[in-house]
């Protein structure tokens, strides 16, 4: 064996074993109701041009840049340029006329992410947009 092409063999190893295991820890796995319910959350509120502010300034808030943002459908999409692009469109429409429904659905590429975690980081920081813009804290 050629001793002198081991290191480039075990670097080229080491890159492709590396660029592998990113997208996968972010995109994660699991069925596609739990995907939908980690996805999704409700608002004790009627409001939806309020919400749609609260979801921009949040997007914003995470890094995203918006690239479009449709009022009348309810839709918000953005990107986030990081060590990835990731592209985020989240959905806000009235649920039995009592609550509002937001939907976020990330993207990496073409694969879905379901990684809790990138919702729940964008939920929590949104529970605090309402929070504080239902109860007209600035």
């Amino acid at each position: 064996m050629n001793y002198r092409l081991l290191p480039w063999l075990l670097l080229q190893a080491l890159m492709i074993a590396g660029c592998a295991t990113t997208d996968s820890q972010i995109a994660g796995s699991g069925s596609q109701v739990e995907i939908r319910q980690i996805q999704t959350r409700e608002y004790d509120t009627l409001n939806k041009a309020m919400t749609l502010r609260s979801v921009i300034a949040t997007l914003q808030d995470l890094s995203f840049v918006i690239d479009k943002a449709d009022a009348t459908l309810g839709t918000v999409t953005a990107t986030r340029y990081d060590r990835y692009v990731m592209r985020m469109t989240v959905t806000v429409r009235e649920k039995d006329g009592e609550r509002i429904a937001v939907r976020a659905n990330a993207r990496i590429n073409e694969d879905a992410v379901t990684d809790p975690k990138t919702y729940q980081d964008f939920f929590v920081a949104l529970d605090k947009a309402m929070f504080l813009t239902l109860n007209k804290v600035d």
